[in-house]
């Protein structure tokens, strides 16, 4: 792989979706025992950003925030992690959502408040074209259609703007159960599907999605397609499939696995900011599999996300050095 390298200028990647304050319990209790709930923010499209500037690239976070201090710290928040945030709003329209976290016993359950939010407001209309024509690649999620109409609606008009101006486009569906049901999220997602580049649904997900448990009925699917599909979530590996041909590209081994949400994301960034870097699609792949295997080693969405100097003395075989 190449040796990664800030880049300084307009956004490479723009990403939308609803960014939200979160709650954790803290001391591994559930909330209904916590004594306190540490506060930060999380969001599937903005931790992506967030990974993506942190590895030297450029990247764009558009969404809508309550003008509340919880949207006013996440803004402040994202931009202070060097990503662009021109295009994001501060709105009297609706509040900012709320998600609340617990992790009791390694499992994870997370609790929304999120209805009428200023996010899910989003519509078509809020887009900017020039900037998202601007960038090399759109990355969309699964989570903002699930908001409502109006979001589903800004979601595809996004990536037919991004396929007017040669925009490549990422797709993660991040099926969420609590938002909306499987047969209402199938009906809105593959036709999405059918519009990406470069689709990254996880195992799990495409068992629901495709209802079926063979890997054959999956990979036929798969094969109906435009663009490449990887599939994350194997027993050991994650899955680059193109053009028919599987590819299993292995982990990386967690040294202590301490809370894995956020490692999708940490996925996605790796895997696009190896695109960028014109790595082959099996390189940009093991990418992602390295900054996924850090973000699993730290609490929170975003801030086990590695820095590019992180991730090179990773690649070197480097070792922490203490003192």
């Amino acid at each position: 792989m190449n040796e990664l390298v800030t880049k300084i200028g307009a956004p490479e990647v723009i990403t939308f979706g609803e960014s939200m304050a979160l709650l954790i319990a803290e001391g591994g209790k559930g909330l209904e025992y916590a004594r306190s709930l540490e506060p930060s923010f999380g969001g599937a499209e903005s931790n992506v950003a967030i990974g993506l500037a942190r590895l030297g690239h450029a990247s764009g976070w558009c969404g809508r925030l309550g003008n509340d201090p919880f949207g006013q710290r996440i803004m402040k928040s994202i931009r202070g992690e060097g990503v662009d945030v021109s295009r994001a709003e501060l709105t009297e329209e609706a509040p900012t959502g709320l998600m609340i976290r617990e992790n009791v016993a390694g499992k994870s359950s997370v609790y929304y408040y999120r209805k009428q939010s200023a996010a899910s407001r989003m519509a078509p209309e809020h887009l900017d074209e020039e900037y998202i024509a601007s960038a090399k690649i759109l990355h969309v999620t699964g989570i903002t259609p699930a908001l409502g109409e109006s979001c589903a609606d800004t979601v595809a008009a996004a990536m037919d703007m991004a396929k007017r101006h040669g925009v490549k486009v990422s797709f993660d569906p991040n099926l969420r159960l609590k938002l909306w049901g499987v047969e209402e999220a199938r009906k809105v997602l593959l036709p999405l599907a059918m519009k990406a580049d470069y689709f990254l649904p996880g195992l799990d997900e495409l068992k629901l999605l495709y209802e079926t448990d063979s890997m054959d009925a999956i990979l036929a699917k798969l094969d109906e397609l435009p663009g490449a599909s990887v599939i994350k979530g194997g027993e050991n590996e994650t899955y680059l499939y193109e053009k028919g041909k599987l590819t299993a590209v292995p982990y990386f081994k967690a040294e202590h696995v301490v809370d894995t949400v956020g490692a999708g994301d940490g996925f996605c960034a790796g895997f696009l900011a190896g695109l960028l870097r014109e790595y082959s699609l099996e390189e940009s792949v093991r990418l992602g599999n390295l900054i996924g295997s850090q973000v699993i080693q730290a609490v929170g969405d975003w801030e086990g996300l590695p820095s590019a100097a992180e991730i090179e003395r990773l690649l070197a075989g480097k070792g922490h050095v203490e003192r």
